[in-house]
């Protein structure tokens, strides 16, 4: 198992670069690089993939700084009222995305360059390299569990991991002392700084637009953003946590198995429950301190019945026209996703120690207020 010390110099060796900027990515580099020695029992597939997705990160570090180092304009672009989605996972946030990238007069971060932000697209002549020629998506496990298009909107997870402080890397292996240290100790300051340096990079030499970014996991760490974003703006997708819990720890599942050959189903379930139940506690604390008016709400059944109305609702709410373009482009996405959606046998909560009455109380208050208390009982 490589050490930090060891991932960080194969970096400066493959690039030739060695300013890796703010060193604040240690600490989570450290915590995670223990815990995937100590704990993840991961298979030969698992240790391939993932030393190799932390050494690209390290290398894209590299990079960034040194694009900053030689173009310090860089840092003079704007980053005006992002939109963030957030929520519960598999509540159609990431649906919400691919229609809402469908505006041509917005910026959203492309799946092609969310992992290899550099160099700057603007920079690029002809065709980018980053871009598979075949146009097919990667899959991570054995299936794909959202829409996928390798110029569709990635989460923020990749610009986070960028940092070492994202929920990705729970997702790709069991590390349960991260996954504590993430939800109780992380300080996600420096990760979303990171994040919106990177921002400014992607949008450098573009015509600026406004960003729409998404990531569920977003709930557990809003102070943060809220800290290094100050205009942002929120849309939040609402559905009933039973059903999500489900279907995403069936997902973590799917990814970890294919990585480890010793999987802990009680141990995803317990996680997922504790994760997302504090960072819906968050989110209601949050928006009580006097944030409410800047979030706009989606329940996943609206959603489902009348997709282009809700995202119609959601631009009045911005203050922003829908365009005939816009609508059009949305409309032959949602038509052809529901061709394409693959159908999915729904996960046994007994696999993963799950008793769906007693995760109701957890997320009780969630309930109450966003989706009607006939959902608690």
């Amino acid at each position: 198992m490589a050490s930090p010390d060891e991932l960080m110099a194969a970096a400066v060796e493959r690039t030739g670069l060695n300013d890796f900027g703010d060193d604040s990515f240690r600490e989570g580099l450290e915590i995670l690089a223990r815990a995937l020695r100590d704990e993840a029992r991961l298979n030969a597939r698992g240790e391939a993939f993932i030393y190799d997705r932390l050494g690209l990160h390290l290398c894209q570090r590299l990079q960034v700084e040194d694009w900053y180092r030689r173009h310090p304009e860089i840092d003079d672009e704007p980053i005006d009222a992002p939109l963030f989605g957030l929520g519960l996972p598999r509540t159609g946030s990431t649906a919400l995305s691919f229609l809402l990238a469908r505006d041509p007069h917005i910026r959203y971060l492309r799946s092609w360059e969310s992992t290899r932000p550099c160099p700057p697209p603007s920079t690029v002549r002809g065709e980018d390299p980053r871009i598979p020629p075949d146009q097919r998506p990667v899959t991570v496990g054995t299936r794909h569990h959202v829409p996928n298009d390798v110029q569709g909107p990635m989460e923020c997870l990749d610009l986070m991991a960028l940092d070492f402080t994202s929920q990705m890397f729970q997702a790709f292996a069991q590390i349960p002392s991260y996954s504590d240290w993430l939800l109780e100790r992380a300080d996600f300051t420096s990760t979303y700084r990171y994040e919106r340096r990177v921002l400014k990079l992607l949008q450098w030499g573009e015509p600026r637009r406004p960003w729409r970014l998404k990531s569920p996991a977003h709930v557990i760490s809003l102070d943060y953003l809220d800290r290094v974003f100050p205009d942002a703006r929120f849309v939040m997708t609402h559905r009933d946590p039973t059903d999500v819990m489900l279907s995403v720890v069936d997902v973590y599942a799917d990814i970890v198995g294919g990585f480890s050959d010793d999987v802990d189903h009680s141990y995803l379930g317990d996680l997922n429950v504790r994760q997302w139940s504090t960072g819906m506690d968050r989110v209601l604390k949050f928006r009580a301190a006097g944030a409410d008016d800047r979030f706009y709400d989606i329940d996943f059944r609206a959603m489902q019945h009348d997709p282009i109305g809700e995202v119609c609702r959601l631009y009045a709410w911005l203050g922003e026209p829908v365009t005939d373009e816009f609508e059009d482009g949305m409309r032959a996405w949602w038509t052809q996703n529901a061709e394409n959606r693959e159908p999915h046998p729904k996960a046994d909560p007994e696999v993963f120690g799950l008793d769906l009455n007693a995760i109701r109380p957890r997320f009780a208050a969630y309930v109450n207020t966003f989706l009607g208390a006939s959902h608690a009982d």
